[in-house]
Parts: C-alpha cells; structure tokens; sequence
C-alpha cells in the first residue's frame, strides 16, 4: 500500500510544502512592498485560498469525469505560472494577483480523492495517516527552511523555489499509478445540494472550514508579535516553528492509534478542538515571548491531532462515484477558511489584540465543540469484496431489495459493497449474491 501511495504522497506534500514556506514570513515582506497595509497583507495571505475555494469543487468533478492524474497535471501548471508571478511582484498587487493565481491550481482533492481510488477503505484511515505525516514533515521543513532562505536571500527566492517544487511535482507525476476502474450501480446525477445537506459531511466541512480559519489567523499573527512585541529578529523564528512542528507531529501518532484503531476519531477532534481553545488562551494573554511560545506549540499539537483524521472520515463518508465532487467542497470550505483567518487576524492586529482574537476563537470553539458530538462515527459502516466471478447475475436486484446497503460498485474485477453492520450482517449479504 506504502508504495503505492507514496509518489501521490509526495506530490501532495511538494505542493503543501510550495505553499507553507512562506506562511511565515510573508505577513513581514508584504508590508514591506508599494502600497501594503495589515489589511491588504491579510487578504493577500489569505487571497489563495479565495481560488482554491472557487476551483476545488470545478477540479473534483472533473477528475470524476476525465481522471485523476490529468487534472493533478493542470492544477500543478497553473500554480507554477502563480509562483513565478508572486517571485517577481514589486507591490502588493501583483503579489495579490500571484496569490491568487497559485490557489487556482487547486489540487489538493484531487490527490486524496487518487488515494482514496487506490486503497481500500479499511487501509484508508492508515494511508491518509500516512500521507498526513509525509505533508507534517514538509510543513516542518518548511516552518525551519522557509525563514533561513527568506532571511539571507530574500522571500522573492521562496516563490521561486515554490516554482521548482511544481516542476519536480510534475516529473513525479508521470509515475504515479492510474487509478482502478470503477463502475457504480448508482447510474442518478450526483446532486450537489444533497451533499452539502449531508448531516455528516456539512460538520467535517465545517470543521475544515474553522481549523484552516484558525491556522491563518495564527500565521498571521505569530511573525508579527514574535517581531514587534518581543523584538525577535526575523531569521530566528524557525526556532518557534520547528519545536511547535516536533510536538505537533508526536501528537499525531496518538491520534491516529486512538481515532482509527480504537474507533475514537470523534473523540480526538473534539480533543483538538480545545487544544486551538487553550493555545489561543496563552497567546491572548502572552506577558511575555516563553508564555505565546507556549500557545504556538499547542496550537500545532491541536492542529496535527486533526489532520490525520479529517481527510479519512470525509473519504469514508463520501460515495465513489461523487468521491472528488465530495471532497472538493471539503476542501473548499477550508480554504475559505483560509482566506477568512488572514482577513479576520489583519483586521484584529490593526485595531484590537490577540486578547479579542482569543475570545473570538473560545466563543466559535465551543459552538463548534457542541455540533462535533454530534457527529455519528462511521466505524459501524464496513465493505466486502466479492469477485464478480463468484456472484449471481441478479446481484443488483439482490442488493437492491437489500437493508442496510450503503452503496456497491465494480471496481476492476472486483464487487464492492458498502453495508451497515447495525442493520445486516456480512454473512447474510454474501449468501444473498452467491446463492
């Protein structure tokens, strides 16, 4: 499975890695540019994640429809065009405009969805586990690498840098398996609203939504208070950021152990949840540069603890044949969230604290506690693989008649059956297809 997924891994993590080197520093070089204000900074932070949102949904469906792997090609192209219109940006515009063309590249889903094609769901939590810690360690590298390079060359060197990290992605491409052919028995239009309604997959879009809302607003404010408040110099920040990513990535293998093995990732979202809350607390009323220190690192341990999990469930709550329109909107409402964090941390840092930022994230927290424990596991939701060979030729009449049958589909020569094990029984559904 490692090896299969592996290249589509890396790729995945070239492309997090382009986009996290210069999270930063970049709030500090745009000031610096014609025509900046903290707002302007914000919203030119935030502004890929505007694009990103308005193509993941477009990208998702038509790698439903053409493939994965030809649409992983065209995102990547474009956010090289993106990176090397950010790399020579004089003012704050053309940098806006560069940001902006980087996040129409939007990929992101595209890659999971390919995973997701290439393992089978009960491999999937550990295949999303794994590329969550191939993604933690560019984001660590990048926290460390990002502020040396941007410190004694300059942050224009990062975008071009960012610029060969798409070619290499792209090389790794042409080796990238082809996802299995899969056929669904649902032959209906894929009704978009129907996912958005979803009870499930709106609150682990709402959950993608307000984490990526709060890792902005952090990005946005830990350069500028490390700097301005406590007078650190710019080159010495990848200290912060590389011991907060080595607590972070620790706390990922507890979470995946307890959420996938021990069938607890609700649990563990909801942990990370008030991990944000108690981080947002030391850095809101941080009297000195050891106690925000202290709320960077849980911030990234609450961030870790989620990303491990996230991706999997959405997967698991998705059907395959909307699996990449499924997990485009995911990834859109985190994006958005994206953009809405650099927005809101710009306009808190020019007119209020960090102490207002923590009770807007305590209050939104809480909430956002309260509809998680809500949400159903899907732990009770298991498939079968019957191949075509060994099953009856009435078999879709059989499911069909069938309670408790999520959804079935012929994926090479292989029958997949989706079922809820509270309603039926695996061995009731294999005697049903081979009698």
């Amino acid at each position: 499975m490692f090896k299969t997924i592996l290249p589509v891994s890396i790729i995945i993590a070239l492309r997090f890695l382009g986009l996290f080197i210069v999270l930063p520093v970049l709030s500090l070089y745009a000031l610096g540019l014609e025509g900046a204000s903290e707002i302007l900074v914000g919203a030119t932070l935030g502004i890929y994640a505007v694009s990103q949102m308005m193509m993941q949904v477009p990208f998702g469906v038509l790698s439903d429809k053409i493939g994965r792997k030809e649409v992983l090609f065209i995102g990547t192209l474009i956010f090289l065009a993106g990176s090397l219109i950010c790399a020579y940006s004089q003012s704050i515009y053309l940098l806006f405009i560069g940001r902006f063309v980087q996040g129409m590249g939007a990929v992101g889903a595209v890659g999971t969805a390919l995973i997701s094609d290439l393992v089978k769901e009960e491999m999937r939590a550990r295949a999303m586990a794994f590329m969550g810690m191939i993604v933690a360690l560019s984001f660590a590298f990048s926290m460390t690498l990002g502020p040396v390079i941007s410190g004694y060359f300059g942050t224009d060197k990062l975008f071009l840098f960012t610029a060969l990290l798409a070619l290499l992605s792209l090389s790794l491409l042409l080796g990238v398996k082809n996802a299995p052919n899969i056929k669904s028995a649902d032959k209906t239009k894929v009704n978009y609203i129907n996912l958005l309604k979803d009870e499930n997959l709106y609150r682990m879009n709402i959950t993608n939504f307000l984490q990526k809302t709060f890792m902005t607003m952090a990005f946005m404010s830990i350069p500028i208070v490390m700097t301005r408040q406590f007078l650190w110099h710019e080159k010495e920040l990848w200290y912060i950021y590389f011991t907060a990513m080595i607590f972070g990535m620790l706390s990922m293998i507890p979470s995946v152990i307890i959420g996938e093995k021990m069938k607890k990732s609700k649990e563990m979202l909801c942990i990370g949840i008030a991990f944000f809350m108690l981080s947002y607390y030391f850095m809101g009323y941080a009297k000195n540069e050891w106690f925000f220190i202290v709320g960077v690192v849980l911030f990234f341990v609450g961030f870790n603890i989620h990303e491990p999990l996230m991706q999997s469930l959405t997967s698991r709550y998705a059907k395959v044949k909307s699996r990449g329109a499924t997990l485009g909107i995911f990834n859109a409402f985190g994006y958005f969230g994206t953009f809405c964090g650099g927005i809101i941390g710009g306009i808190f840092l020019k007119y209020y604290s960090m102490t207002q930022i923590f009770w807007i994230v305590f209050f939104i927290s809480a909430i956002w506690l309260a509809l998680m424990l809500t949400l159903k596991n899907p732990s009770f939701l298991q498939n079968i693989y019957v191949p075509v060979s060994q099953i009856r030729q009435d078999y879709q009449r059989c499911l069909e008649d069938t309670k408790g049958i999520i959804e079935w589909y012929i994926m090479n020569d292989t029958l997949v059956v989706k079922f809820d094990t509270k309603m039926i029984d695996k061995d009731d559904i294999l005697a049903g297809l081979k009698n």
